[in-house]
């Protein structure tokens, strides 16, 4: 398995208001604001060359359970994040 294959190993960087996944073929990122018990997630990408693997959606739901685990709301501003909110109806009591 090579490190593009596995699932990734995602960091969250409050310094730099994201979480990402950092591989060979470049990083992908979500991003938000913080404003202050809010998140507003700005926007989600990940590298052409990894798009299909499910990372921006591991992504995603690292995010989201950063912000419950923190008693954090979200405002997803970002289309990827929001339609995932829609898929994971989990998710909607985090919306603020």
């Amino acid at each position: 398995m090579t490190a593009s294959t596995a699932a990734p190993s995602i960091v969250h960087r409050p310094e730099a208001s994201r979480f990402e996944a950092a591989y060979p073929e470049g990083l992908a990122v979500c991003a938000y604001r913080r404003q202050g018990e809010l998140l507003l997630f700005t926007h989600t990408e990940v590298p052409v060359a990894l798009e299909g693997r499910g990372i921006a959606a591991a992504l995603v739901k690292a995010a989201l359970d950063g912000a419950r685990a923190e008693g954090l709301r979200v405002r997803p501003l970002c289309s990827y994040v929001a339609t995932y909110m829609r898929r994971h109806p989990e998710t909607q009591d985090l919306m603020g």
